[in-house]
């Protein structure tokens, strides 16, 4: 789900700077200041030129892609929780699901390095 694609559902013109701030995990408006930024300081007729080009070049962002980067960022650490609007029990909730994902992961992690499989991969990596 890491690729770049316009967002259209918080872009402005055509997506690309949402597009371009939703892959590189940036605020929406930071890009929007970089772009204008770079076209007043000389860029100018380069840089919407490459802002065009783009947007013909980038695939729309489908429906699941936009509800999968919606749910990772509701869930971003950075967001206040009296700003999601969620009570302090759902957000208890949804910390216990994430750590218990976690924990499972570590956990697979675990078995692997302190099982036979992880040393005959280590072993055929050195031959």
């Amino acid at each position: 789900m890491k690729g770049l694609y316009r967002d259209t559902h918080k872009g402005k013109l055509t997506g690309v700077c949402a597009g371009i701030a939703a892959r590189f995990g940036f605020e929406v408006w930071v890009v929007r200041i970089l772009f204008v930024s770079a076209t007043l300081l000389g860029g100018g007729f380069l840089v919407i030129l490459a802002y065009f080009a783009t947007s013909l070049m980038l695939e729309k962002q489908s429906p699941q892609i936009f509800q999968t980067r919606q749910q990772q960022f509701d869930h971003q650490m950075k967001q206040k929780p009296w700003q999601s609007g969620r009570s302090a029990k759902e957000l208890l909730t949804i910390m216990e699901q994430d750590f218990s994902e976690i924990e499972g992961t570590l956990r697979d992690m675990e078995a692997f390095v302190t099982s036979d499989s992880r040393q005959t991969h280590a072993e055929f990596r050195n031959l």
